[in-house]
């Protein structure tokens, strides 16, 4: 059994661990490209037991490895049935938590989207049809997790005997099992069919539901399961928990400080509120979901519980006004709930002069219906202070206090609703710079190209966004647990920017391994070398409508890295050793390299484009091809600097795209070498004009430029003229067809093309307008007498050439020219 080296991570948060495939793999020639993982089954699995877990969906005949997001999980065996499936034994750790576990499976040749898996306290039954008649519903013991399929217009029944006083406890994970748009309901009926309990969506679980009940005498109660429009289809698995276990809806607090003791009080279950002291675990994130338990078991999803080190101060009632609200002295956390139509809860607490906070409510964020508003204000006073939504439902403002004063906080929701789930939880931090790593997705919802696969001997290029949070400037890249061989190569990330390219390497000889990295950035101005970065990466499992929204998605904090098999092809850009100015164009050269025997096309794609540039999006080398070129533009704001940047490429390899791509190449931007000022020009039809233009060196040319004239209507030409660095004024004569079109034509400029280190540096200059009338009627002229012979003239002195007008001469003579023929 091959085992990644998870030591290599500064954490054991990841476990990624590898079973070799015990038959002998194919040459690189017969391996799928880019696996995909469709569905997992079973959907969940019991903690403290060893399962066998089939992994279905495509181009997974060369398996190598399970990648584990989260501990508490083991692969015992791993075997490829197939290309399209794989069997995984798993065996799951006693004390491993509860709730989703998100995995990806790695081949020799790729890495999958990510999926997930469930883990339970229960143990499982399958649903048994027929179980739709109430009358005759489907006999499960107390304490089990029955999973089952709503199929179009199913309503599944199971029956529970319970004694009086009995705790009846149902939830069900069906849209967060993430394999289809399943909206499940699920209801408490007794003996005669009546409703003791119903719950379809639960704003802690997201669509899914969750209820309990006491029973009120012995007897048999029934347990109801549907889709909550009566739809459903084959997709539509559930797994549905049954038991003693406590299953509240709410708790107060809603966050502790890591390692400290806390007396949370747990709301919503049917038996009533209760009380329990928990550690808070000292290495959980701000994300920890804490599950209820007592004698009856433990409740199957935990309530989000957010870990952080600030002071609790826990609402007392009444507390409906400034006058009666709750000290929370040297607090900077604070919790309670809106427990009732038109409740208010405040809070006062001291504050110093210049203090600066964020001031987050949480209660949408934490499973809670509140809808909050939140205000601050001086004791006494007006709010100085107050929001509604921030990005969502919840509240948030930036506040700085105004005095050495008491304060008052006020919590209350937007239509004056309330209940006890209606809980929530402030918090006011100080300020702190931090910064969020992520990869921008090629396509909506997409997982595509998320993980990193570098083949052996070549290299992956992907964007990264790097979101600051109170700080500014220059950052670095460091990548933390990267498998062996592979390697980052990135430059500073520019201050005024947020989105760069970074490129991975893999040595020929990198052993194929995968690994969950972690990606940071660290800020190049030492007063900021404290800042914290971290990755987050989500893959939107669900989605549906109206309008492309997320039901279910699932997030991680490390970035999957992995070393895969070589590929047959390899690409580079040529590195152009002239710049691109301002408002020019450059022709990128892009070649493949080949191995022996593969011909197919491959498709180069733009990556990332500096500030000011734009390059087109793609070309094709041809089968059997060796090059193409990509053409980029640039703005005439353009910032002017040195920029690396890189293009991708992808090809058709063994029934898989494979992804590759360049080096970093440099990319300089400079200012115009010259400037043109065009004068604008008028022209009859069928007759001749000239542009003159104005040159302004502003950096002498190391050779000639040839310049034409583009934009041109139809039926004008002119030839083309040549620019050397001593040239003050260039002369355009323009050829007017009589078929040339009439009217006003602009956009007009001039294309001058320098050589530079043997490359061409296109230039877009100048701008202009042509004016096109068409010729005035011939007016008949009355024939006049023949004159009387006269003397011939003495001979006159030879003129001196005519002066060029200017346009506004022209303009002159020409509207001087219309009135004399108008009163003719």
């Amino acid at each position: 059994m091959a085992i990644t080296p998870a030591g290599r991570l500064s954490h054991r948060l990841v476990v990624a661990l590898a079973l070799v495939v015990s038959a002998t793999l194919a040459p690189i020639s017969a391996l799928a490209i880019s696996p995909s993982l469709g569905g997992i089954s079973p959907r969940g699995i019991q903690r403290g037991t060893e399962t066998e877990v089939t992994l279905s969906g495509a181009r997974l005949g060369d398996v190598k490895e399970l990648l584990l997001y989260s501990p508490g999980l083991q692969v015992t065996k791993l075997q490829a049935v197939g290309e399209n499936q794989v069997k995984a034994t798993l065996k799951v750790a006693p004390d491993c938590v509860l709730g989703e576990k998100t995995l990806r499976l790695r081949t020799a040749t790729g890495v999958t989207e990510m999926r997930t898996l469930w883990v339970g306290a229960l143990p499982t039954v399958e649903e048994k049809e027929p179980n739709s008649d109430f009358t005759a519903p489907q006999k499960i013991p107390l304490n089990v997790t029955v999973t089952g399929v709503v199929t179009s217009e199913d309503v599944d029944y199971y029956a529970v005997d319970l004694k009086k006083g009995q705790r009846l406890a149902v939830e069900v994970e069906g849209m967060r099992l993430g394999g289809t748009f399943f909206d499940p309901y699920v209801a408490i009926l007794d003996s005669k069919r009546f409703e003791m309990a119903v719950s379809d969506d639960n704003p802690s679980i997201g669509q899914d539901a969750m209820t309990s009940i006491v029973a009120p005498a012995d007897g048999t109660y029934i347990v109801q399961v549907r889709e909550t429009s009566y739809g459903g289809n084959g997709g539509c698995a559930y797994r549905l928990h049954v038991g003693s276990f406590p299953r509240p809806t709410s708790l107060v607090p809603a966050g502790g400080r890591p390692g400290e003791e806390v007396d949370v009080t747990f709301i919503g279950d049917a038996a009533g509120p209760f009380v329990r002291r928990i550690k808070v675990p000292a290495d959980a994130g701000v994300s920890y979901r804490l599950h209820a338990e007592d004698a009856g078991g433990i409740s199957p999803s935990g309530l989000a519980f957010r870990v952080i080190d600030l002071p609790n101060a826990i609402e007392k009632e009444p507390n409906d006004t400034p006058d009666t609200a709750t000290p929370a002295t040297g607090a900077l956390a604070f919790n309670g709930v809106i427990n009732k139509v038109g409740d208010v809860d405040c809070f006062k607490f001291a504050g110093k002069k210049g203090q600066v906070f964020d001031v987050h409510c949480y209660a949408r964020r934490i499973g809670s219906p509140l809808d909050p508003i939140m205000t601050l204000a001086v004791a006494g006073g007006n709010p100085f202070a107050t929001n509604d939504d921030s990005g969502g439902p919840d509240s948030y403002f930036r506040v700085t206090l105004p005095d050495d004063k008491e304060y008052v906080l006020t919590i209350s929701d937007h239509l004056k609703k309330g209940g006890a789930n209606y809980h929530y939880r402030v918090e006011m931090t100080a300020v702190s710079p931090k910064t969020t790593l992520s990869i921008p997705r090629v396509a909506q919802n997409s997982q595509e190209r998320q993980p990193w696969v570098v083949h052996r001997g070549n290299r992956m290029a992907s964007l990264v966004t790097v979101t600051r949070n109170g700080w500014g400037g220059e950052a670095v890249f460091a990548a933390n647990g990267l498998p062996a061989g592979m390697s980052i190569v990135a430059e500073p990330v520019p201050a005024n920017l947020d989105v760069v390219p970074v490129v991975f390497e893999a040595a020929p000889q990198a052993a194929i391994a995968g690994n969950l990295a972690s990606l940071e950035v660290k800020p190049v101005d030492p007063k900021f070398a404290d800042v914290k970065s971290g990755f987050s990466q989500v893959a939107d499992l669900i989605v549906g409508n109206p309008g492309q929204s997320i039901y279910w998605k699932t997030e991680v904090s490390k970035l999957a890295c992995v070393v895969a098999d070589e590929v047959p092809f390899k690409i580079s850009v040529v590195q152009p050793k002239a710049p691109i100015v301002q408002n020019g164009s450059m022709q990128l050269k892009v070649v493949v390299e080949r191995k022996e025997g593969f011909t197919a096309p491959v498709t180069v794609y733009s990556l990332f484009n500096p500030p000011g540039l734009n390059t087109q999006s793609s070309s094709t080398i041809p089968e059997k091809g060796m090059e193409t070129t990509l053409t980029m533009n640039a703005a005439p704001n353009a910032q002017t600097k040195k920029w690396k940047t890189a293009v991708l490429a992808s090809a058709a390899v063994n029934g898989g795209p494979a992804w590759v791509s360049s080096q970093l190449f440099e990319i300089e931007v400079a200012a115009p070498y010259f400037a043109f000022a065009m004068e604008r020009a008028a022209v009859e039809q069928g007759k001749e004009t000239e542009i003159p233009c104005k040159i302004t060196m502003n950096t002498p040319i190391p050779s000639n430029a040839k310049v034409k004239l583009m934009g041109l209507p139809t039926k004008v030409t002119a030839p083309e003229l040549e620019l050397t660095k001593e040239t003050k004024e260039l002369l355009f004569k323009l050829q007017v067809d009589p078929a040339s079109p009439a009217g006003q034509h602009r956009n007009i400029f001039c294309q001058a093309v320098v050589t530079v280190n043997g490359e061409p540096v296109v230039h877009n200059v100048g701008t202009t307008e042509l004016r096109i009338d068409k010729p005035l009627p011939v007016k008949v002229a009355t024939v006049a007498p023949t004159p009387m012979p006269m003397s011939k003239p003495a001979a006159q002195p030879a003129q001196p050439m005519e002066k060029r007008l200017t346009r506004l001469e022209k303009l002159r003579l020409e509207q001087a020219e219309r009135e004399k023929n108008m009163n003719k």
